[in-house]
């Protein structure tokens, strides 16, 4: 496991630099100043060229995007060619750009490939294709394979240089709540990235739904937001696909995507003023697996420098490639493709292929497949053989009401007393003889309803102590930050009401550091709510900047120790540290089932 990075701690590091400028650096420096106004002439010159013709965009695609009043075009480079986005007050947005060749025909289960140049000016103003999924509450449907694009939220330079010129005059901003000016010892002038990949169990999920405007004005940094392959297109093994491989590997192809991605960040980012030195990724649930993934195989090396993982500890063991082949057997049976080939499998259609593949939860999964992962995630972070970067690791207090939530709407009615052990066995997926030991770590004469109990021991067992674990493992060898989100009155944007309340449900965080679409009718954020929030922004942020959450204006969030077991409760109207977690959540009998 040579390719893993040692343990290396960064803050000693920042210091020396800070305090001798290097050759390197200077040369670093002007080699930058130089690329920033290059760029500067060469969007100047498509600036005017789209003056002159306004059609100049079509030889990219059609520019029928409505307009906004007071919305303005932008424009940035890339290794395909120009993009056009769209300049608001604070920001620049630039949408649906290609990071990938679309994954069809003889591509499809194939690892990404580059993304071809384009003609002209690309209209980058509206979000491109979803990649195929069934619709529902966490997703909109789409049969459209090529959907291999991503979107750039950056700040807009005007709006920066306002918010200073009002700063020397004595009007700082009011809504500036982290009191910090940690944005000016920006490298160069170059901004830290932050790249979000959505959630949705692997199966469903899109870029376009979060909105990072509050993480761009109030944190100074860009953010990209991805497309990757989900469900059988994305996460299919099978013998054929393997055999074909020069890697003799199949089934991670979604993950290989997220690492294009990151390939694109780094080979493009400056052009948006971003620091490629500096990229954090991101995730929520699937997101969140998909960054532990990250951390844990090899290809990622040096793609990235920080992780934040929300709510995505629900599986630290993955099957091997043999199990998943058996998978994806299965599937190409039920698919109509009883020759079991590769030929068969690419030419069925879309709808043939979501209409084949299991759904919700466990519907997709990474793989240990020898080259994406060697081993799974759990003994990776145990061992030390990961991707060693500073860590910000979380999970809800209320994770698994979410499902109970989703199972109470499709059966109509509240989960009865007498169903109990059947749903813990279902839940867990263990046999039916063992379900009294679970019963008696969660009576339901401790709950107020069964609904309540099962959601207890699913959030525990499924989310909050595999958290623990993670962070008891990483911070071993990474600077490590825990949290736990507990806003129990946190709206909820997802599901109509159900007969207990959602609290601190799974994805209810989200809200706080992205503005989402309205998928149910929800309450916005209270006062405190959005005091919570911009101190989350401002740890997210921070941890982006400087590779730890802490700055002056919010209340400090110290590093994660064993020892201590201390997590940030993230709880309006101001977080705080507590030592209670592993109790609350029943830590050690969940532990104790590990060994």
């Amino acid at each position: 496991m040579g390719r893993f990075q040692r343990p290396v701690r960064h803050e000693p590091l920042i210091a020396i630099h800070a305090s001798r400028r290097t050759n390197m650096d200077r040369h670093r420096e002007t080699f930058s100043t130089c690329a920033r106004l290059l760029l500067i002439g060469l969007l100047a010159s498509c600036a005017s060229l789209d003056a002159a013709d306004p059609g100049s965009a079509s030889a990219a695609t059609a520019d029928d995007t409505p307009r906004v009043a007071g919305d303005h075009a932008a424009f940035a480079i890339t290794e395909q060619g120009p993009v056009r986005g769209v300049a608001t007050d604070a920001t620049l947005v630039f949408r649906g750009i290609p990071y990938a060749a679309p994954p069809v025909g003889d591509l499809r289960w194939r690892p990404p490939q580059r993304a071809a140049r384009h003609r002209g000016v690309l209209d980058a103003t509206q979000f491109a294709n979803h990649c195929p999924q069934v619709a529902g509450a966490f997703g909109q449907g789409s049969t459209t394979e090529d959907c291999l694009f991503l979107n750039v939220f950056a700040p807009n330079p005007r709006h920066d240089h306002d918010r200073d010129r009002g700063r020397d005059r004595g009007h700082g901003r009011e809504d500036d709540r982290d009191g910090d000016d940690d944005r000016d010892g920006d490298r160069f002038g170059l901004r830290p990235v932050m790249v979000w990949i959505h959630g949705g169990a692997l199966v469903t999920g899109e870029s376009d739904d979060y909105d990072a405007t509050r993480l761009v004005d109030q944190g100074g940094v860009i953010v990209v937001t991805i497309n990757y392959r989900l469900g059988g297109l994305g996460f299919l093994a099978h013998p054929a696909l393997t055999a074909e491989s020069t890697d003799h590997a199949s089934g991670n192809y979604g993950l290989l995507d997220q690492q294009e991605a990151l390939r694109w960040v780094h080979r493009n980012i400056l052009w948006f003023g971003g620091d490629p030195g500096r990229v954090t990724i991101f995730g929520e649930s699937a997101g969140g697996l998909s960054v532990h993934s990250q951390l844990a195989s090899p290809g990622s090396a040096g793609l990235f420098h920080r992780a934040i993982v929300e709510s995505g500890a629900y599986q630290l063991t993955q099957p091997s490639l043999a199990t998943a082949e058996a998978t994806g057997t299965a599937f190409a049976t039920a698919a109509g493709c009883t020759d079991q080939t590769a030929a068969c499998l690419r030419g069925l259609s879309v709808a043939q292929i979501l209409a084949a593949q299991p759904g919700g939860v466990g519907g997709a999964s990474p793989t240990i497949d020898h080259k994406f992962l060697t081993q799974s995630v759990g003994a990776a972070f145990a061992s030390g053989q990961f991707n060693q970067v500073p860590i910000l690791e979380g999970a809800n207090h209320d994770e698994w009401r979410l499902f109970v939530g989703i199972t109470e709407l499709q059966t109509g009615a509240p989960l009865p007393a007498a169903a109990y052990p059947a749903a813990i066995q279902a839940t867990l997926g263990i046999p039916a003889a063992v379900v009294p030991l679970f019963v008696a770590q969660y009576p339901l004469a401790s709950f107020a309803s069964p609904a309540l109990a099962l959601s207890a021991l699913g959030t525990d067992g499924i989310f909050d102590c595999n958290a623990r674990f993670v962070e008891q493992k990483v911070s071993q060898f990474v600077p490590t930050f825990a949290y736990e989100f507990s806003d129990p009155g946190a709206p909820q944007r997802f599901l109509p009401p159900v007969s207990f309340p959602y609290a601190a449900a799974h994805a209810s965080e989200i809200q706080y550091v992205f503005d989402l679409p309205i998928t149910v009718p929800a309450p916005g954020l209270g006062a405190d709510q959005q005091k919570l929030a911009a101190t989350m922004v401002s740890y997210w942020t921070t941890f982006a900047r400087t590779g730890q959450p802490s700055s002056r204006g919010v209340p400090a969030f110290p590093a994660y120790q064993a020892a201590t077991d201390t997590t940030q409760s993230l709880v309006p109207p101001q977080a705080a540290p507590e030592t209670g977690f592993a109790a609350a959540h029943h830590c050690a009998f969940w532990d104790s089932l590990r060994r």
